[in-house]
């Protein structure tokens, strides 16, 4: 079995001129603003327009167990990456030994580091990415938490939507924190509080940053194609109109923690082609599952300042489900009526738990720690266990599942989910960051700017490719199956895409119908 997930958020902040449609005045700051960094290792396109940043570049060493160039060292972090452990995690393989460099930088190609399209020019820092962020467990068990906290805090917002639910709290955070950078004031402590950001600046930056290469560190350890294939590919960009100032310390940030540089756009005398360069640009990062991100009119003459995150996985299971297994069955809905959807079907030992009015069934990908976690409630309980969801009550769940030997059969689905999440942060708790009393002035020493939307978009396709893979799930579980569990997903259930070293949740929804 192959799933397929992909993830596209977009914020875009926009000049506020009310009633005017010139450039708004814009007060310089004491230091000087510059056009952009780009991420390291990002080739620019030609004819690129570069503004090289006042601040001296840094020593950026890679990250460990990363292939590097030839007669090249590494430094290891000061303090290690957190390993979060769980009843059912994979363990991580052993970090390589390295050794301390002298003052070289180093600049590797990272998940994030992505060919630009033809149409933008590029402003360029001379600051690296830092590869070997040191950042504490404690910080990043922190930040994951926080996360964690904003994925189902978000999920009870969107959750009155109609249908099938699928987005990316990991690629939504990821991309508002590089926002966050440049807020300031009443608006920085509202996105704060949104989403659960508790870590001083100093200490949020990096820890996003560790958490950012430690994912990509999964894809990189895995083949991309083959019996145990395992892509998750994260890439941030960062497009500014053109001749527009942005303070240099702004860019460096994201430079440094992100990997993400300006591209250069004129929003304000072409929107529509500027639209297209970033939907060309969202294609190729989803391999053209998501083509169309930006509808028209999205962007206009007033933008100037679009954020995109992209997230996208694609993963065969450890343990596949035989296709002549596969036989069409029931699948109740939420309004008592049923359709016929095709039925998987395998018995196995997975990690597994239940509780009052719940099973909870994990089941690995490949090699890479990553697993879906099933949470089914008993049936005509879907509504309640739903609303009852929040991050502990996840984390209990999650902490619960032990290996047990299990029957389950569950539905093939696959579906598209699309979200303007604008009003949905601003009920949250963040409405000034879309108004006029919005405080960027981070990004550019004045209050002219504020977000205009998000947008998401989100798809998922599981199907029946996959090839075992044993040892997938063996290590920290009791080494016989605690007892013998029956689960038929023929009923709405949420899911989860976790990573189990972090803890990450890269990805949540629900399916209450998969023939929709």
């Amino acid at each position: 079995m192959r799933t397929v997930l992909l993830g596209f958020l977009a914020a875009i902040a926009l000049l506020a001129l009310a009633g005017c449609g010139g450039e708004a005045e814009v007060a310089q700051p004491g230091t000087q603003p510059v056009a952009s960094p780009t991420a390291v290792g990002t080739e620019l396109a030609e004819k690129a327009e570069v503004t090289q940043s006042a601040t001296q570049p840094v020593a950026s060493p890679t990250v460990a167990a990363t292939e590097l160039p030839e007669q090249t060292e590494v430094a290891q972090p000061a303090t290690p990456l957190a390993a979060l452990p769980t009843a059912v995690e994979t363990e991580p393989a052993e970090q390589a030994e390295v050794t301390q460099p002298a003052t070289q930088p180093v600049a590797l190609p990272t998940a994030v580091e992505t060919e630009l399209p033809e149409q933008a020019d590029v402003a360029q820092s001379e600051m690296l990415r830092v590869t070997s962020p040191a950042v504490s467990e404690a910080d990043l068990a922190e930040l994951v938490a926080g996360n964690s906290a904003f994925a189902f805090d978000l999920y009870q917002a969107v959750r009155a939507n109609p249908g099938n639910l699928l987005y990316s709290p990991y690629s939504i955070s990821l991309a508002l924190a590089m926002t966050y950078a440049g807020a300031e004031g009443e608006t920085k402590q509202q996105m704060a509080d949104t989403f659960s950001f508790t870590l001083p600046d100093d200490r949020l930056n990096p820890a996003f940053n560790a958490l950012d290469l430690e994912l990509a560190r999964r894809g990189e350890a895995s083949p991309s194609s083959g019996d145990f294939r395992f892509q998750l590919n994260i890439a941030n960009a960062i497009w500014g109109q053109k001749g527009y100032p942005f303070l240099a310390e702004f860019l460096d940030v994201l430079a440094q923690n992100y990997g993400a540089g300006l591209r250069l756009l004129d929003f304000a005398s072409a929107p529509e082609e500027s639209r297209l360069a970033i939907n060309d640009w969202v294609g190729e990062q989803t391999e053209g599952k998501i083509p169309d991100l930006m509808p028209q009119g999205v962007i206009d003459d007033l933008t100037r300042l679009v954020l995109t995150n992209a997230i996208y996985f694609n993963a065969a299971w450890a343990f596949p489900f035989e296709p002549q297994d596969t036989e069409d069955g029931p699948f109740h809905l939420l309004d008592g009526g049923e359709v016929s959807v095709p039925m998987m079907k395998q018995s196995k030992e997975f990690g597994y738990a239940e509780g009052a009015g719940y099973q909870a069934v994990s089941l690995p990908y490949g090699v890479s720690g990553v697993s879906m976690v099933l949470l089914v409630p008993q049936a005509g309980q879907f509504e309640a266990f739903e609303s009852s969801l929040n991050a502990e009550r996840v984390d209990a769940i999650v902490k619960a599942l032990e290996r047990w030997s299990v029957t389950l059969s569950m539905p093939k689905f696959d579906f598209e989910s699309s979200f303007d999440l604008g009003e949905t942060l601003e009920m949250m708790g963040m409405p000034d960051a879309f108004s006029a009393t919005a405080d960027f002035s981070g990004m550019t020493g004045s209050r002219e700017l504020f977000i205009s939307a998000v947008v998401h978009k989100a798809f998922i396709s599981v199907d029946e490719e996959g090839t075992e893979a044993a040892a997938a799930t063996a290590v920290g579980m009791p080494a016989s199956a605690a007892g013998h569990a029956d689960l038929t997903v023929d009923r709405p259930f949420v899911f989860l895409i976790r990573d189990y070293e972090t803890g990450a949740i890269l990805f949540a929804g629900r399916v209450v119908n998969p023939a929709a």
